[in-house]
């Protein structure tokens, strides 16, 4: 039965991060079927806004509940340190009063079983209150509890980024924007802005993203105007950059490799017809692309196949366009997905690399010569972005990048990376590389 105080969105939450943090399950996955089961729009979002938050405060958070427990919970009893550390971020926030706050962490404890550890959670939190300026500064001198990240992934970035590191480690935990794609065959971009003002929803474009508008307030999709018949999308502006690096015309030949969801396949068909397929290893992952593309009354080739072995479903004709979307360390979108900081591990970095170099290597042949290749990841990462190209184009005397187009990010030697929420966009790294004549 439902709660007034907010105690089943808080549970829903603490057992999502137990999911994430315990066993290793996507926080989208964790949280799909219990937001299901709560009744209440405004209980769904707090649930998702807090099991983000915890994912963003987690190694603060976790230490705090160390610091504070006299002993370590049983095994049985480890969704109580899940509870504790969700209630000391809604502290930190200090969103909501600190005996609301309190009061709510403790039924939150009955209603997970944990009814014997009530007196517990309230005298942790107590004895939160009772110290908190002595605990304003904890675990300020190390990094890993100041920004929120594992230590690997920090030095990785500090490495990569000397001058922007910190900047980026920030920019990774706020909120992202609502980004969203318009439809030319549905509507024009001042045509769809209209409809949204008239929904009450302010939006604003982006320079050289003509297909953009950013929502000054999030809002739940279902609202958007125009969306169950395909005349908006949500997808980040950064992402939407991609199909500018296609340079696509009517009656091309393209291939989408990795498609799913589907966002940047749509998004080319939006722009012209093409001959267009569209490969994923995953049969379910697939069918969200099927589904994408019926939502905007559009349609491809769908082909399940292992895009790194063509030899399993290639027709034999070659692409005038090869998208690469390949699988990455997602370090671009940590802001977008919290979890994936705690998620990826350092060893996951060279299977990654290596994938993607045998994905450029297997689909290169499939380009005709003259055609177009784009690579693109939403990885910060240079071993997964310029690195990864320099190291492809070395190999293959018949590739050249061509110049970047003049879109959001940095010019790096080969390629354009933007860095998380530049011009308010995903971090992401584009490429196109075209096949020379022999």
């Amino acid at each position: 039965m439902p709660t007034p105080t907010g105690a089943e969105p808080r549970l829903v939450a603490a057992r999502a991060a137990a999911a994430v943090l315990d066993r290793g399950q996507a926080l989208d996955e964790a949280l799909a079927a219990p937001l299901e089961a709560l009744d209440q729009g405004r209980d769904r979002a707090l649930a998702r806004r807090l099991a983000l938050a915890l994912m963003r405060d987690w190694p603060a958070a976790d230490g705090l509940v160390r610091h504070l427990l006299r002993r370590k919970p049983a095994r049985r009893d480890r969704l109580i340190h899940f509870i504790l550390a969700l209630a000391l971020v809604e502290l930190r926030q200090a969103r909501e009063p600190a005996h609301a706050i309190v009061h709510v962490a403790v039924e939150v404890a009955g209603l997970a079983g944990l009814t014997r550890l009530r007196g517990l959670a309230n005298a942790v939190l107590r004895a939160y209150l009772r110290r908190q300026d002595e605990l304003k500064t904890f675990g300020q001198d190390d990094p890993v509890q100041e920004y929120g990240y594992p230590a690997w992934l920090i030095e990785r970035i500090r490495l990569d980024w000397p001058d922007q590191w910190r900047a980026i480690l920030i920019a990774g935990n706020q909120a992202p924007p609502l980004w969203l794609r318009v439809n030319r065959r549905y509507w024009s971009l001042d045509a769809a802005r209209r409809a949204l003002t008239e929904a009450g929803l302010e939006s604003d474009p982006a320079p050289a993203l003509p297909d953009a508008l950013m929502l000054r307030r999030r809002v739940a999709i279902a609202d958007l105007p125009g969306f169950a018949k395909g005349g908006l999308s949500v997808q980040d502006g950064a992402a939407q950059a991609t199909v500018e690096y296609l340079r696509l015309q009517p009656g091309l030949r393209m291939l989408d490799a990795c498609a799913a969801p589907g966002g940047k396949s749509a998004h080319a068909l939006e722009r012209c017809d093409l001959e267009l397929t569209a490969v994923d290893i995953d049969a379910r992952r697939l069918a969200r692309v099927a589904s994408t593309l019926d939502r905007i009354g559009l349609s491809a080739r769908l082909v399940q196949g292992d895009a790194a072995d063509p030899s399993g479903w290639w027709d034999g004709h070659a692409f005038d366009r090869i998208l690469v979307d390949a699988p990455c360390s997602a370090s671009g979108v940590i802001r977008r997905h919290p979890d994936i900081r705690w998620l990826r591990r350092a060893r996951d970095l060279d299977p990654l690399t290596d994938l993607q170099a045998r994905l450029l290597g297997a689909l290169w042949p499939l380009l005709k010569p003259g055609g177009i290749l784009v690579y693109a990841t939403c990885s910060i990462l240079r071993e997964e972005n310029e690195r990864q190209i320099s190291s492809f184009l070395e190999q293959h005397a018949d590739a050249r990048a061509l110049p970047p187009v003049r879109l959001p990010g940095q010019r790096q030697s080969v390629g354009c990376q933007i860095l998380p929420a530049e011009a308010g966009l995903d971090g992401f790294y584009h490429v196109a590389i075209e096949r020379l004549h022999g």
